[in-house]
């Protein structure tokens, strides 16, 4: 039995970021006026969810259905920078606010660094070097055409948000030069600190050595890179995606590795997520892919919880949330 003036707070940890055991030490941050109950899919506790005043989501799909289920539901938040697996429209409909962690900036320095990571391994060849190597082949005199540098390329930057921006300012130490698109411009003094220059989609795209995606997934981003826009690319460039898999078709990027028309990819996110073996790009060539790791190094999730937690203590303590995307 819940003590009176307690709220109960569901968190749905999805079980391929880490489940019931992250889930138990988030919980381990709320006072005793919250009630938390941790599961893996919020289908796995109808009484819970149907006493949930607050649900924490760490990727795990909240529904339509879901929603109506909980009749006292007064806040969703996300414990992450993306908010795409929530039914906003019907959390609008019930006027339940949706918040992330976007301004707090928890997920932005790894997200940052495996960007970079994922860049690296593409300009240096390092997947198919530490593949040879382990079969003893030298594989150098093979692999020395395609080797490149950073230095002196064009970075694309498909949103120019938080995150956008730390990518950026590495950027600028491997002597990049930075182009960004985005709905809006950043201010002024933005662009001149990271020298970075506004364009149409298109135009970065034909432009860039590079093209790196930080936009939210929407029903306007999806597949933002489809195979017609894939084909404005130079044969020579790299895609790497750290955001959402459904930012690109991935078939099309596929025929596009498959074909030669793209030098490569570098990709931390799938759609869906975990990949089946179906996806093609498992088997394309020059992909460098990794289990959605950019925001789940120890620090980040601990950064993570703490933003998501304090945002639900807020509302709690009837103070405004942060970041409300719907």
């Amino acid at each position: 039995m819940t003590a009176p003036g307690t709220k109960n707070v569901l968190a749905v940890v999805s079980p391929h970021v880490g489940g019931q055991a992250a889930g138990a030490a988030l919980s381990g941050l709320f006072p005793g006026r919250a009630a938390v109950t941790v599961v893996e899919s919020a289908d796995e506790n109808p009484a819970a969810l149907r006493a949930a005043h607050v649900v924490i989501t760490g990727l795990a799909p909240v529904t339509a259905e879901h929603i109506a289920a909980a009749p006292d539901l007064e806040l969703i938040q996300c414990a992450s920078h993306g908010f795409d697996y929530v039914d906003l429209d019907a959390a609008r409909r019930r006027g339940v606010p949706v918040c992330t962690i976007g301004s707090t900036g928890a997920e932005k320095q790894n997200v940052a660094e495996q960007t970079f990571a994922l860049m690296l391994a593409l300009a240096k060849q390092l997947v198919p070097a530490h593949t040879a190597l382990v079969a003893a082949d030298w594989a150098l005199p093979r692999l020395q055409s395609s080797i490149t540098e950073l230095s002196g390329k064009t970075l694309g930057i498909v949103g120019l948000g938080h995150i956008g921006e730390e990518v950026a300012r590495r950027a600028l130490a491997f002597d990049m030069t930075i182009l960004y698109t985005g709905p809006e411009a950043a201010p002024p003094e933005t662009e001149e600190r990271l020298r970075a220059r506004r364009v149409g989609l298109d135009e970065l795209l034909r432009t860039s050595d590079y093209v790196t995606l930080h936009a939210p997934l929407t029903d306007a981003t999806r597949h933002l890179l489809d195979a017609a826009r894939l084909a404005l690319l130079k044969p020579t460039a790299f895609v790497v995606n750290t955001a959402r898999g459904a930012l690109i078709d991935q078939d099309a990027l596929a025929d596009a590795l498959e074909s030669g028309a793209l030098a490569g990819a570098g990709l931390d996110v799938f759609d869906p997520e975990p990949p089946t073996a179906a996806l093609r790009l498992l088997g394309a060539p020059n992909v460098v892919l990794s289990p959605h790791v950019a925001g789940v190094t120890r620090e980040t999730l601990v950064r993570i919880a703490l933003a998501a937690v304090q945002n639900v203590l807020d509302h709690l303590a009837g103070k405004p949330v942060q970041d409300v995307v719907g």
